[in-house]
């Protein structure tokens, strides 16, 4: 660690040189970082050099920590509205009482001499709520990046790790974390007009993407099993299901001992609002409310259950039963556990029952599947499915976000996992059997909603990848 001390030591005399030569690169990184914090944090960033980056986030508090004290000392001098100190990974137990909403480690990884032994220490500053932000260098890169050095057209660096995705992914977990998403960026790290950003693009699709140069890691420490006594809405979105309300009510299992139902009717015309009202009379006992929509849509409907919930656990089930009402204790259970903070049912794990899901329909679903796992970060095996799960709390983050993506889905499931992925919040998906609708008929059009949500992919490749 001296040796990195006292080279950076000596770096700090030329680094803002550097800087301006490396702009391109450190201008991406800093965008997409902006992007994956938000600002009015409380942030640690562990090897904060000479605090641009720290500043650019536009912390509530932020606080830098530097092995070289030359670099402190710059970066105290630009930035006094901000806390730096000297220190390496072995001096992390100065912020002993402190937690962070978010620890960030910017090309840092490559350099410790303890890469375990420092997540450790991360480990210990973390609330349930922290994101651990790890960006560096694709091990593929190392040749270049050596000639790039002696041609000065990058930042001459000492010797350093050089990891793989794998490595990190396993370090993280020893340490005690759980990695939430990958991303993958910067093909082309030099700037030539149009040039860039047409082989940035290229470089943002799937297998391409494992050439870029930049690699960033989020996670969040392994959650402590949540009190089994949370409470529990089950948002019930219905469009005529006249014959499906007694039924759902029926099956739905006292799995939580405060369990609220809410029936959202979309307009029907069957008589819908009347039987759930009868069914209302019918069970005193249970808590049963029944919304009418002003909207239009599913997702219009889920989120009017939602702001009306009371449950510390939200859960929506489809009122056509083609996900059995028995299933939801799983949902809960994981929520509990602080297994994820966003549950999607898997109905392509087990046999489905004929006619189900049509082979278009499958193929479609297969598709979505792919494209939005590549645009969050996360694998997702079946976007589709309605039933979902997430604690109140984060849903309420959630919604207040929403303008980031708009408020244009009709399903509401996109809604849902685009804003998730937006708050780095953990995606887990519990298989569940897929069965028949035995009661009235589908809502969903296959090429005109399919059309729709090629639609959104494209949406959201403009603000997720094209940050």
């Amino acid at each position: 660690m001296e040796r990195i001390r006292a080279y950076f030591d000596a770096a700090a005399v030329h680094i803002d040189y550097w800087r301006r030569r490396n702009r391109y690169y450190r201008q991406d990184q800093a965008r997409y970082l902006e992007y994956l914090v938000g600002p009015g944090k409380k942030i640690l960033e562990i090897g904060s050099g000479n605090g641009d980056l720290l500043n650019r986030l536009e912390p509530s508090h932020g606080t830098g920590i530097d092995v070289s004290p030359e670099m402190v000392r710059l970066a105290t001098r630009k930035y006094p509205h901000l806390t730096f100190r000297t220190g390496d990974e072995s001096d992390l137990d100065q912020f002993a009482h402190e937690t962070f909403d978010v620890i960030i480690l910017s090309d840092l990884v490559g350099y410790l001499d303890d890469i375990h032994g420092c997540l450790q220490r991360v480990r210990r500053l973390c609330a349930p709520h922290t994101r651990l932000v790890i960006s560096y260098y694709n091990f593929l890169w190392q040749p270049i990046l050596r000639l790039g050095e002696k041609l000065r057209l990058k930042m001459p660096t000492p010797e350093q790790s050089w990891l793989s995705l794998d490595d990190l992914a396993n370090v993280i977990e020893l340490a005690d974390f759980q990695l939430i998403k990958t991303e993958r960026r910067l093909l082309f790290p030099v700037y030539v007009p149009l040039l860039s950003a047409m082989l940035n693009r290229i470089g943002s699709l799937p297998v391409i993407n494992k050439a870029c140069l930049n690699h960033y890691v989020v996670a969040r420490p392994v959650a402590q099993p949540a009190a089994h006594d949370l409470s529990v809405s089950v948002v019930i979105p219905c469009r005529n299901e006249r014959g499906n309300i007694a039924e759902a009510v029926a099956r739905i299992p006292s799995f939580a001992k405060d369990l609220e139902i809410i029936f959202v009717d979309g307009h029907s015309s069957d008589g819908t609002p009347e039987e759930i009202r009868r069914i209302i009379d019918a069970h005193p006992g249970r808590d049963i409310k029944l919304l009418t929509q002003s909207g239009q849509g599913k997702g219009d409907a889920v989120r009017l259950g939602f702001d009306n919930a009371r449950g510390d656990v939200l859960i929506i089930l489809d009122a056509d039963l083609t996900v059995s009402p028995e299933d939801l204790p799983k949902f809960y259970d994981a929520i509990a556990r602080g297994r994820a903070e966003l549950l999607n049912g898997c109905r392509l794990i087990y046999p489905m029952e004929d006619q189900a899901m049509r082979t278009l329909n499958l193929l479609g679903n297969k598709f979505f599947a792919l494209a939005f796992s590549w645009l969050l970060g996360q694998r997702l095996k079946d976007t589709l499915c309605g039933t979902k799960a997430l604690l109140r709390d984060d849903y309420r983050m959630l919604a207040a976000n929403r303008e980031f993506f708009g408020d244009f889905d009709p399903f509401g499931d996109f809604d849902l996992l685009f804003g998730a992925s937006k708050l780095n919040l953990k995606i887990a998906e519990i298989p569940v059997r897929y069965h028949n609708r035995t009661y009235g008929e589908t809502k969903i059009h296959r090429f005109r909603h399919g059309w729709l949500l090629l639609r959104m992919v494209l949406y959201a490749y403009r603000r997720l990848k094209s940050v």
